[in-house]
């Protein structure tokens, strides 16, 4: 492949949100995946997509003449339900690979076949991939591997999936992180404003005073004092001495006058809405109330969570599945309801004949034909 038909779309996805020379110049932030997943309600919000994605039932159906069965029996079942490669659970690849697509706004993993189908799926750092246009237009994935060799993988050799690609490189995903930089330094600049203040603050908060005739070297004597004696949270409440002469001048600013907590709070909303995810689901309680908890579940799946488990349906449907099959997730488990709902829904479905006691039962996870086998006893007299 010629450099003229070479097209280089990222070489790491994981490039800092903000150059480091410059952060250390103008004392911003760098904002990356590492420094962004330091932020709790980043991290809240990427554990509850992730680990509910994961933990979702996630099956291959074959269709059928009278609709679809499941394919047990199919190479790809076993991966995504169960095992995915010899060394993770598919809850723990799933998981992985979501919070790559969050994070870093791609996930791959390569697909290894032998002549029966597909055998293993391994996930691969996104650090570790670039992705390049060959020839004939198709996507090519260049891995670095452990030791620091690299091997080239062609696209139906590799899982990729995306999020939020970008007009400039609709080959490659973007996560929150990288496209709303400015939030997520904001958070960071709060975090680090409230850990300096416990750490460098007494509690006391002032100026000291000292004689017009006080050096350089003695005023630098007594703040160094002050710091090792007084400053940071192990000193709190400790009753400060002063050198003859010098007055302490407390002065009225605080956390709460700088509105710091007001900020810290706004913030969490702010990285909520880069998530699409409710704020009761990371732990914002003041609008939440039992009466709510259904709906709020039902807008978690649809608003936040459908965008995410169609990616990984359709991926997987277009790059290890052929026309006959699919996979597919089940949201039964989040979508059921309180036990009024599911009753009235259930008796509506058997009353109007379009699900039978048995299909009822097996979304309960209830053994199926019992009712016909009770029916054949005998009553029983007392």
């Amino acid at each position: 492949m010629s450099r003229r038909t070479k097209k280089r779309i990222e070489q790491r996805n994981n490039t800092p949100a903000y150059d480091t020379y410059f952060a250390n110049v103008l004392n911003t932030p760098v904002v990356n995946a590492k420094t962004a997943e330091s932020i709790s309600t980043v991290y809240a919000c990427i554990s509850a997509i992730s680990e509910t994605i994961a933990s979702l039932p996630f099956e291959v159906f074959k269709r059928t003449a009278t609709g679809r069965e499941k394919a047990k029996n199919h190479a790809l079942y076993k991966l995504i339900h169960d095992k995915p490669n010899h060394w993770q659970t598919a809850l723990e690849f799933r998981e992985m690979l979501q919070r790559h697509v969050l994070l870093r706004g791609n996930a791959y993993a390569e697909i290894k076949r032998d002549r029966a189908g597909i055998t293993a799926l391994i996930p691969l750092h996104p650090d570790s991939v670039t992705v390049l246009l060959n020839n004939s237009g198709h996507l090519v994935y260049d891995v670095v591997q452990h030791d620091g060799s690299s091997k080239r993988l062609l696209a139906d050799e590799v899982l990729h999936l995306r999020y939020h690609p970008s007009d400039s490189t609709p080959y490659l995903g973007r996560s929150p992180i990288q496209v709303a930089q400015d939030t997520i330094a904001l958070s960071l600049s709060e975090q680090q404003h409230g850990t300096n203040t416990f750490n460098n603050g007494t509690s006391l908060n002032g100026v000291i005073e000292t004689l017009p005739t006080t050096t350089k070297e003695q005023a630098k004597s007594i703040s160094d004092s002050w710091k090792a004696n007084y400053s940071g949270v192990k000193n709190a409440g400790t009753t400060p001495v002063l050198p003859s002469g010098a007055t302490f001048k407390p002065v009225s600013m605080s956390l709460i006058d700088s509105q710091w907590l007001e900020s810290r709070q706004f913030s969490v909303l702010e990285v909520c809405r880069l998530f699409r995810i409710q704020p009761t689901i990371v732990g914002v309680l003041d609008n939440a109330n039992y009466s709510n908890s259904v709906e709020l579940a039902r807008q978690f799946v649809t608003l936040t969570l459908k965008r995410h488990l169609l990616m990984w349906e359709q991926a997987i449907n277009n790059t290890c599945l052929t026309a006959n099959y699919y996979c597919e997730h089940n949201l039964d488990g989040l979508l059921r309801g309180d036990n009024a709902n599911r009753a009235a829904f259930y008796q509506s479905a058997l009353s109007n004949g379009w699900m039978s006691i048995d299909e009822v039962r097996e979304l309960e996870n209830l053994p199926v034909g019992i009712k016909a086998d009770q029916d054949n006893e005998e009553p029983h007299t007392v």
